[in-house]
C-alpha cells in the first residue's frame, strides 16, 4: 500500500495558466480516493502528474514520504488503467496482462502464477488466448484491470475506465473494481466525471472545479453538507434543488424565486441575513407530497414525469428554476397538473449568493449513524 501526499501543487502550460493551482491533500494507504469534477477541472492531469506523465509545475509530490518530483513513471511502484483499455491489438489477452511483467523481466514462473491468479480473480481463465477484437467492452476492461492487478503495485491509479460501457456494465464493473481494491488492498485513486461512481465507490472525494479543490470529504458528508454552491449541485443525481430566496421583514416568512411563500421558525432564521443575495437548497427526497392543508404546503405545476418502478420523478417550474422530486413508489400524476407538496424548513441548506458558501445547513435529513453490535 502506498501513501500519496501533494503540497501546494500547481500545473501551467505555456498558453494556459494555472491548470491546477494550490492543490494539498493526502491519500491514505489502503484508501480509495476519487477525484471528481466536469470536464476541463483539472482531474485527469493531476492524475498524470502523480504517475509522472505530465511535469510538476510547482510544490511537491511524495510517494511513501519520497519525493517524486522528477523520478520516472516506471520507478514509481504504480499502475495505471486508462479510459480507452490501452490493449495491444495483436497481442492475445495472456500476452496482454503479462506484457509489463515480461518488460520488467520477472521471471517466467512467477509470471504464470499471477496471470492464473489474475485470471481467476476477474473471471478471464476462458478468454486468455482471445485478441481484443474477439471481447467486449466490458471484458476489455477486465483485461486491463488484469494488466494492473498482475503487476502488483501498491499504487493503482484509474482515468474514468467505466466511461465507455453502457449502464448496465458500469453498475456491474463498479462492485468488480471496488471489491477488487479490498482484496488486494490497493491504494486506488480514481478519476470520474460521473459523481454516481464518485458517491458509491470511494472512501473519500475529491471535488474539483477551474482547477482549485471545492471540496474533500466522505460522500455522505459531501451530499449532507456541501461546502459550497457548486458542490450543492455536482454532488447527486438529481442535483440539489436550488433557488433565490429573501426571507421577509419579520422574518416569519421565506419567499423562494418570488412566488413560494415558506412559514419559518425563529431557529430557521437565527443568524441569517435578511438579503437577497441568499440562495436556498433542498434535496429531492425532502420534497415531500402534502394533504394539501399542511402549513409548509405551495402548490406547484407538474412539468415532467419520470415512472422509475421503484418511485416517480416530479419535475417542477419554480420560478427560473427547475425542480425535482423523489417520491417513493407508483403516482399517477400528469403533466400540467397541481401537486400539494411540502416545502418544510428543515430540510432546507442556505448559501451565500455571492461567495456561494454555505451559511446553514439543513437541521435534519443527514443519514444517522449505525452502530454495529
Amino acid at each position: 500500500m502506498s501513501k500519496v501526499e501533494l503540497r501546494n501543487i500547481s500545473k501551467s502550460y505555456d498558453k494556459q495558466k494555472d491548470v491546477l493551482n494550490g492543490i494539498d491533500l493526502c491519500i491514505e494507504e489502503g484508501e480509495f480516493f476519487v477525484l471528481v469534477g466536469p470536464s476541463g477541472s483539472g482531474k485527469s492531469t493531476l492524475l498524470r502528474m502523480i504517475a509522472g506523465l505530465e511535469d510538476i509545475s510547482g510544490g511537491i509530490l511524495k510517494i511513501n514520504e519520497k519525493i517524486v518530483n522528477h523520478v520516472a513513471p516506471k520507478e514509481r511502484d504504480l499502475s495505471m488503467v486508462f479510459q480507452n483499455y490501452a490493449l495491444y491489438p495483436h497481442l492475445t489477452v495472456e500476452q496482454n496482462i503479462l506484457f509489463g511483467l515480461k518488460a520488467r523481466k520477472v521471471d517466467k514462473q512467477e509470471q504464470q502464477k499471477r496471470l492464473k491468479e489474475t485470471a481467476e480473480m476477474l473471471g478471464l481463465t476462458e478468454l486468455l488466448k482471445r485478441k481484443p477484437r474477439e471481447l467486449s467492452g466490458g471484458q476489455r476492461q477486465r483485461v486491463a484491470l488484469g494488466r494492473s492487478v498482475v503487476s502488483h503495485a501498491p499504487l493503482c491509479l484509474m482515468d474514468e475506465p467505466l466511461s465507455n460501457l453502457d449502464a448496465k456494465l458500469r453498475a456491474n464493473m463498479r462492485v468488480q473494481i471496488r471489491r477488487l481494491q479490498k482484496q488486494l488492498g490497493l491504494t486506488m485513486i480514481y478519476v470520474t466525471h460521473d459523481q454516481v461512481e464518485a458517491m458509491t465507490m470511494g472512501d473519500r472525494i475529491m471535488v474539483l472545479n477551474d482547477g482549485k479543490i471545492q471540496q474533500v470529504g466522505k460522500p455522505i458528508t459531501l451530499y449532507n453538507e456541501p461546502e459550497n454552491l457548486f458542490v450543492a449541485s455536482f454532488i447527486g443525481s438529481p442535483k440539489m434543488n436550488l433557488g433565490k430566496a429573501v426571507f421577509t421583514e419579520d422574518k416569519k416568512q421565506l419567499v423562494i424565486e418570488n412566488e413560494l411563500h415558506v412559514p419559518v421558525d425563529s431557529l430557521t432564521a437565527k443568524d441569517l441575513p435578511l438579503t437577497e443575495n441568499l440562495v436556498i437548497g433542498i434535496r429531492a427526497e425532502h420534497l415531500l407530497p402534502a394533504q394539501g392543508e399542511e402549513k409548509h404546503c405551495v402548490h406547484l405545476e407538474v412539468v415532467n414525469v419520470e415512472q422509475l418502478g421503484n418511485e416517480t420523478s416530479i419535475a417542477f417550474d419554480v420560478g427560473t428554476e427547475l425542480w425535482t422530486a423523489k417520491w417513493p413508489g407508483q403516482w399517477t400524476i400528469e403533466f400540467g397538473q397541481k401537486v400539494p407538496v411540502l416545502i418544510s424548513p428543515q430540510y432546507i441548506l442556505f448559501f451565500d449568493g455571492a461567495s456561494g458558501k454555505l451559511l446553514h445547513s439543513a437541521q435534519v435529513g443527514k443519514r444517522q449513524e449505525v452502530v454495529a453490535i
